[in-house]
């Protein structure tokens, strides 16, 4: 896929890894459909970063966890574009929730905002993506979907959803739409962690370091441009940490 014009909706594009790779595929040429819950500033700051890149944006608010919202926000992207061309479900939360003490608000919290919302988002977009003759949709997992780790029950159901259903969204969609999910290890680590639990980490990542939001970024870039005969795989980008002993 030739990136230059396409329509790209990133989910919570405002803040973190959605901002990164909305910056970086605005600046190969898409068209970026910023998306926002709750950071109205972010996303407006984004949308003017991008913009003076010559790229045209739209600002969408809404909760993913509100199928009506996302039917909003598709029927936005056609009023404003006339179509789309691809969809990367990142947003998404990570709360630490100790298996003795998970709780019903947990859970729907986790499987909400990390599986439901992905879900209807993929079914909303894809009919506005087929009616343009095809595209991609790239889904956020995580390497911990395919060999969990402790002390994140609802989070880790929710993602090893996510890969279920981007294995199934590639069957149901193809031949017109590829569908990808990349699996973070540990690039954005959440704010306030100790520093003995980031060395504990360290410690059973092959490659000795922490990744970036660029690895997921390249990573993304490639499933777009850089092949269009893979769908429904998975591609772990946690410097090893999958294949590591989990301590």
């Amino acid at each position: 896929m030739n990136l230059a014009d396409k329509i790209v909706w990133i989910t919570g594009s405002a803040r973190r890894l959605g901002r990164a790779m909305a910056l970086d595929l605005a600046r190969r040429g898409a068209n970026i459909v910023v998306h926002y819950s709750t950071s109205r500033h972010e996303a407006e700051v984004l949308a003017r970063e991008i913009e003076a890149m010559g790229r045209r944006t739209l600002i969408v608010q809404g909760d993913q966890t509100r199928v009506p919202d996302i039917v909003r926000i598709v029927g936005e992207i056609d009023a404003a574009f006339g179509r789309l061309d691809v969809l990367i479900n990142s947003a998404s939360n990570f709360k630490r929730t100790p298996i003795e003490s998970v709780t019903e608000a947990d859970w729907h919290d986790s499987i909400d905002v990390n599986l439901k919302g992905p879900t209807f988002c993929a079914l909303e977009a894809a009919k506005l993506i087929k009616r343009g003759g095809g595209g991609k949709i790239i889904n956020m997992a995580d390497w911990a979907a395919l060999r969990p780790y402790r002390n994140y029950l609802p989070y880790l159901i929710a993602k090893a959803g996510v890969v279920q259903l981007t294995k199934i969204l590639a069957l149901e969609l193809a031949p017109e739409i590829q569908v990808n999910a990349i699996g973070p290890g540990p690039v954005l680590l959440p704010d306030g962690m100790a520093p003995e639990e980031m060395q504990s980490i360290l410690q059973h990542v092959p490659l000795g370091r922490f990744g970036s939001p660029q690895d997921i970024v390249a990573t993304a870039a490639f499933l777009l441009e850089g092949s269009d005969y893979i769908t429904g795989q998975v591609i772990c980008v946690d410097g090893g940490r999958f294949i590591a002993n989990p301590g």
